[in-house]
């Protein structure tokens, strides 16, 4: 696995310039091509039959106002990037654009929105609904958005689809670490669980990372904050874990962990689904 395409979405009401940055320092790392885009849904809900034609003109507005957002967004993306990435830029629902559009990148990045439009999922991406869409890693940056070269890495093991997933994704930042740390919280018993981290620091090992393993006791209720712990613990600037829930049309659940870990943003954390 090797990032050759990274694609960083930009949220329509932010500046693109520090995510921008952000993404340019991975793209150049590993060397390569990078690629901007933003999207944002120009929806207007009208009750019954009224209000066609106010509803239409309201759309007009909120059009435009999307279309200048959108030329701002990729002049400032261009300013950071000069000549090193190309730009894409969609009207419609974000989070499903930037899952269609993933099939260009191996990477996607993202970030916190704005915490005025947090909600908004219209202008912001549900990075929830991202995740278990796009089929590609999605690597959500810190809400500081310093340049990322992990030298310390937690993965968060389960023994799951997703989770093997997430750590083969995770090889070209895992092989760069000094200290890979792969967690796992005994579920049934001890022997299983160590023979399951075990398996993982010996494949990882063989992929030249630098990795260990722990396993915790069951009395750690709270998988997200302990691992959150190990994390600060260790001064691990990412943590990988496999993302896990499933859709009913636009209504998604998440495993704790996954949800916990969505709202962490003190450390980067890449998931896989």
């Amino acid at each position: 696995m090797i990032f050759n395409t990274i694609m960083v979405q930009l949220d329509v009401d932010s500046p693109a310039g520090p995510r921008t940055a952000y993404a340019l320092e991975l793209a150049r790392r590993f060397e390569a091509t990078l690629i901007g885009f933003a999207a944002a849904d120009a929806y207007v809900f009208v009750p019954g039959d009224d209000g066609g034609m106010a509803a239409a003109e309201i759309m007009r507005q909120r059009l435009t106002e999307i279309e200048d957002r959108l030329k701002i967004l990729k002049e400032e993306f261009l300013a950071v990037v000069g000549d090193e990435a190309s730009w894409r830029e969609e009207i419609g629902d974000p989070t499903r654009l930037v899952a269609m559009h993933a099939r260009a990148a191996d990477l996607i990045v993202t970030g916190a929105p704005a915490s005025g439009v947090a909600g908004d999922h219209h202008r912001v991406v549900d990075t929830g609904a991202l995740v278990l869409s796009a089929g590609r890693p999605v690597l959500i940056a810190a809400d500081g958005l310093a340049p990322l070269d992990p030298k310390k890495v937690v993965v968060a093991w389960k023994d799951s689809r997703e989770a093997r997933r997430a750590v083969i994704d995770a090889l070209p930042f895992l092989t760069g670490a000094q200290d890979v740390l792969v967690a796992t919280v005994e579920e049934q018993n001890r022997r299983d669980a160590r023979e399951s981290v075990g398996d993982v620091v010996r494949f990882l090992m063989r992929h030249g990372v630098k990795a260990r393993s722990e396993v915790l006791g069951v009395g750690h209720a709270d998988v997200c904050e302990t691992v959150t712990e190990l994390a600060r613990g260790m001064g691990a600037e990412l943590v990988v874990a496999g993302g896990y829930g499933h859709s009913r049309v636009r209504e998604w659940a998440f495993g704790g962990m996954t949800r916990s870990l969505l709202k962490q943003g003190s450390v980067n954390r890449l998931f896989s689904n």
